[in-house]
């Protein structure tokens, strides 16, 4: 993502700015530990982005950008903790190589970080900025209550509608909301703020679709996590519930209930693809990524300016991490 550089180093050269304070050591170690483990920090640069598609320098978004970094940081952490996850981008989680509590008492100190830097914004848009980014919060959390409810309930008791509103809420309101944030503080019309945020919300789905493909039939050193994590955990992903609507319930009960980890990564595999699974997940994350481009299409600016904007979507919905 070389295109991407003069967005990263900028972003980058600020977050370094914003160094945690050196006491308590085990409050503030693991949060430069976390930060320092780097990830794509594809919504800060979206962020970014957007108030440059509107013809407002970068500079204008900047502390909006590290906002919602720190925010969607502190989500990992949290959720990481829940998820029992033993790695993040191929190092140890927070919780395992310290322990639960501090982690948790990391991540409330970087969300209440989010929002002392969202503070610092233009303070013409900050109402409405303060607005947005306290309902993605919520929705954030919704998500993830959703994602965990779906763990102790039956394959046939979650639609794929369900799951399609669970990583709406839990991933795409982030990136919509990431987007929507720069271009209200570029002072874009609500109407382009809208289909910034449409165009990011349906990117986010196909970006997650991406995800539980990855997560099963990814290369663990690129993706940075346990590969077939998800089915190991039984979690009823996009490929899952497909798999259920192409008649396969009976037969994916049967890999779930697998107890060595292996033959149910390998099974699942195997059997995915085989059933036209994959295929037809893949068919499902271009249908997500259309809507994003019809909706980015449609924003009233100069069309050299949405180029970034397309190169990244094309990048971010074929990556192998």
């Amino acid at each position: 993502m070389d295109f991407l550089n003069k967005y990263a180093s900028f972003f980058e050269k600020e977050l370094q700015q914003n160094s945690f304070k050196l006491f308590p050591s085990n409050l503030y170690d693991p949060l430069r530990y976390f930060m320092e483990l780097g990830g794509k920090r594809v919504r800060p640069l979206l962020t970014l982005m957007a108030s440059e598609l509107f013809s407002v320098p970068k500079e204008n978004a900047i502390h909006a950008a590290v906002a919602i970094e720190f925010f969607h940081n502190f989500s990992l952490i949290h959720d990481d903790i829940m998820d029992e996850a033993p790695l993040r981008r191929g190092k140890q989680t927070v919780h395992e190589k310290w322990n639960t509590n501090g982690a948790i008492l990391s991540g409330d100190v970087l969300l209440v970080n989010a929002y002392q830097q969202l503070a610092l914004s233009n303070s013409k848009y900050l109402k409405e900025v303060l607005e947005i980014f306290n309902q993605i919060a919520v929705e954030v959390c919704e998500g993830q209550q959703l994602d965990m409810d779906f763990e102790t309930m039956q394959i046939d008791e979650v639609s794929m509608d369900n799951y399609i509103e669970m990583i709406r809420l839990k991933t795409s309101v982030l990136l919509g909301g990431a987007l929507k944030i720069g271009a209200i503080l570029a002072g874009a019309n609500k109407e382009n703020a809208q289909l910034i945020y449409d165009f990011g919300e349906n990117l986010g789905l196909a970006f997650q679709i991406q995800d539980d493909i990855l997560d099963l039939f990814g290369d663990s050193e690129k993706f940075g996590k346990q590969i077939g994590g998800d089915i190991i955990s039984n979690k009823k992903t996009f490929l899952v519930l497909k798999a259920v609507e192409l008649g396969k319930e009976k037969e994916v009960e049967s890999i779930l209930k697998l107890i060595d980890k292996d033959k149910k990564v390998t099974t699942a595999k195997s059997k995915f693809q085989e059933w036209g699974v994959l295929e037809e997940v893949n068919n499902s994350k271009q249908y997500y990524y259309k809507k994003a481009m019809n909706a980015l299409y449609e924003i009233k600016v100069n069309e050299l300016l949405k180029q970034d904007l397309i190169t990244l979507s094309n990048q971010l919905i074929d990556r192998e991490f």
